[in-house]
């Protein structure tokens, strides 16, 4: 049965669509049949990340409304097999979005196959945050080590518990997962972000882990390269390590104490990305 996964927060810019592509190509990666979803529409830049964009023929909206069929709008990654990308519209606005029509759009990939849907949330609570998540049976919440990104995170949090289908039908709730984005162990350490144990304790749900401070997610997004494709650096291994938790393999966790490298080690990094420890 496939598994609707949403990627989300409270507050724009802290990485929610570098983690969609990333988390989408991780668990084709793994085998399973992925559809990972832009419901940013407006603005769309799901296809950019995923360095589709001049393949945009028909778009999410279109879909919904039944302007064109999921195939039609389905594009096919070409470095991973298993992986697609369902792109937004950028010449509608996020009241296009019918709850009926993604409820179809939905059920029509559960018959193609798929095995885990991708929702890749625009920020806030408005409309088009609501759709993303209405349908979640897990959700990804990403957020940065300081405390507005925290406290709008919170405030998302409660939002999955009340506002969608599991919710409203009284089933088992989303299953929430935290993942911290732009974390410095040495800059937390200093008291210049929040340490993880700070974000676990405000949110208190299932933690997935750290993504790094790192310059590797610039690259990868000019590239239109998934992060988790970005060979020898911290960014893809940390993604790579929080798509095999979320599948439930265990993993240690890392990049989240100050790590304590010699001379030489500093001298011969190996990501050449890194911002720092």
């Amino acid at each position: 049965m496939a598994r609707v996964t949403v990627i989300t927060s409270g507050k724009g810019g802290v990485g929610k669509t570098t983690t969609a592509a990333a988390m989408a190509t991780g668990l084709a990666l793994h085998g399973h049949k992925t559809v990972v979803i832009d419901f940013d529409v407006g603005l769309r830049n799901l296809d950019v990340v995923m360095g589709c964009e001049r393949r945009v023929v028909y778009d999410l909206i279109n879909v919904v409304r039944g302007e064109a069929t999921v195939r039609q709008a389905l594009i096919k990654d070409k470095r991973v097999e298993e992986l697609y990308v369902l792109p937004a519209s950028q010449t509608r606005d996020k009241e296009a979005l019918d709850m009926e029509g993604i409820r179809r759009t939905l059920a029509e990939l559960r018959e193609m196959g798929f095995t885990q849907i991708v929702c890749d949330s625009p920020a806030g609570i408005e409309k088009g945050a609501q759709a993303a998540m209405f349908f979640a049976d897990e959700a990804i919440v990403v957020t940065n080590p300081e405390v507005s990104s925290v406290r709008d995170s919170d405030r998302i949090i409660g939002m999955l518990d009340a506002k969608t289908q599991r919710a409203q039908t009284n089933q088992e709730p989303v299953r929430c997962h935290l993942l911290v984005t732009r974390y410095s162990p040495k800059r937390a350490a200093a008291g210049e972000m929040l340490k993880v144990d700070d974000v676990l304790e405000l949110l208190g749900i299932n933690f997935l882990g750290v993504i790094p401070e790192s310059q590797t997610v610039l690259a990868a997004s000019n590239t239109g390269t998934p992060a988790v494709l970005m060979d020898n650096t911290d960014v893809a291994t940390a993604y790579l390590d929080v798509v095999k938790r979320f599948l439930g393999e265990e993993q240690p966790h890392r990049f989240i104490e100050p790590e304590k490298r010699g001379f030489f080690a500093r001298l011969f990094q190996s990501d050449p990305f890194a911002v720092g420890a």
